[in-house]
């Protein structure tokens, strides 16, 4: 029997660089799933801040500090953006669902539209509010 010649490939998760160039497709398909993951920790730590408001002052007064830091705010702020970011991708797919948009050309432009979108909104929302 012939001996197969072994053919170095690399490993799929570390492709990104040498092998792979990111796609604007492929790099919308991730921030939205790091926006979701975000989303969750933030609503746990919305939900820690709203029960420190029903325990001791002490207690709530270090959360609340924590919260209304600079940190705090930076925190909300990412939130923000990944709230407007997540709910556009949503929107987006909802367009894809409908079996429209599925061009790699209007797929890239929808794709660059959740990112300046997302940034755009959370500067308005950072103003109104």
């Amino acid at each position: 029997m012939a001996e197969s010649k072994r053919v170095e490939r690399p490993l799929s998760p570390f492709m990104i660089g040498q092998y792979y160039r990111p796609q604007i497709t492929s790099i919308s398909s991730i921030l939205t799933r790091i926006t979701g993951n975000a989303l969750a920790v933030s609503a746990i730590l919305a939900v820690w801040w709203l029960m420190a408001a029903t325990g001791t002052p002490e207690h709530f007064e270090a959360v609340n500090w924590f919260m209304t830091s600079f940190i705090g705010d930076v925190i909300f702020t990412l939130t923000t953006l990944g709230i407007w970011y997540h709910y556009l991708a949503g929107m987006r797919h909802l367009y894809f669902d409908s079996g429209r948009g599925l061009e790699l050309e209007t797929a890239e432009k929808l794709g660059i539209a959740c990112m300046i979108g997302s940034v755009v909104l959370t500067l308005l929302t950072i103003i109104i509010v």
